[in-house]
């Protein structure tokens, strides 16, 4: 489970996918695969969650890696390559972007 506090050095990374609600729940097995199988083996992974909005159009993904050079690491590999190209297929766009926690409240 993700822990979100701004006394880290993790990296962060939310990515978001624009889907149609038919392709959504395909994209939503093929993410899971890759997280249960693939991601979640990968050094420096510490945690990550899946998001749906209610009508279905949009995944968020929200994960947290020990290092930016971690999740780069993981994105090059070839095992991610192959996967990205069927999430690419099933997607109109995503896109990875890195952030810093800089507040926290609750």
């Amino acid at each position: 489970m993700p822990h979100i506090t701004t006394d880290t050095d993790h990296q962060t990374v939310l990515t978001t996918f624009e889907v149609t609600p038919g392709t959504c729940q395909d994209l939503m097995d093929l993410l899971t695969a890759a997280y249960r199988d693939f991601i979640s083996h990968q050094p420096g992974f510490i945690a990550a969650g899946l998001h749906v909005n209610d009508a279905q159009t949009r995944i968020a993904n929200y994960s947290q890696w020990r290092a930016r050079g971690d999740f780069q690491a993981m994105l090059r590999s070839d095992e991610m390559r192959a996967r990205n190209r069927e999430i690419s297929a099933l997607c109109k766009g995503f896109e990875p972007v890195m952030y810093d926690v800089v507040a926290t409240f609750g």
